[in-house]
């Protein structure tokens, strides 16, 4: 009897599926969404961005909480260097596209330059095999209103033309701050310019 039930333990086991974020060298998956852009809707479209040059995408918990608006906000600081090496940034949350069109557009963290955009059904998160994790019920933000999505992993990825993933930036791997996502992807799309 209990190898019986030791076996099922271990076949359930086994038959679970294992999240862990897509590598380097795995092809990125393709995704169109609804955004905002210095406070105006659109869509943002992952294969058409490719076409001019490597992609910073990066996932991040929640607009208006302490360490994503500091990765919003390096991350615009920083936007005239992305350019310079042609790549392109895009960040992805659960935020509604309406909670979005005042974060892109706020001088503090997007300020504009740079779009974000709605992943409300986590299906582009979980294409990347990314964990997400409920909010406590009542939880808010830094201006007090209440968070109504779940959080995904802040993970960061930089594609490279060719659709494959040329890095992978992990809070919960490198134990990486917010803002060195930035300094790390930077630095990455900088070295691909000069090749």
């Amino acid at each position: 009897m209990r190898k019986m039930f030791l076996g099922l333990g271990l076949s359930l086991l086994i038959s679970l599926p294992v999240l862990a974020a897509l590598k380097v060298g795995d092809t990125a998956p393709n995704f169109s969404a609804r955004g905002s852009l210095a406070g105006k809707e659109f869509t943002f479209s992952l294969q058409d961005a490719l076409k001019k040059g490597p992609v910073v995408v990066y996932f991040y918990p929640s607009a208006y909480t302490k360490g994503c608006d500091l990765e919003a906000h390096t991350f615009a600081q920083e936007k005239d260097k992305f350019d310079a090496a042609g790549a392109t940034i895009i960040g992805v949350s659960g935020d509604s596209v309406a909670r979005l069109d005042q974060f892109s557009a706020d001088p503090d963290y997007c300020a504009g330059k740079f779009p974000v955009v709605s992943d409300a059904d986590l299906h582009i998160a979980a294409s990347y095999s990314l964990t997400t994790t409920g909010v406590k019920p009542g939880a808010k933000d830094v201006r007090g209103i209440v968070i109504d999505h779940d959080f995904i992993e802040r993970t960061t990825f930089v594609v490279g033309k060719d659709h494959k993933i040329i890095a992978t930036l992990s809070t919960n791997d490198d134990k990486l701050a917010p803002d060195q996502h930035v300094e790390k992807s930077l630095a990455i799309v900088q070295q691909l310019a000069t090749k």
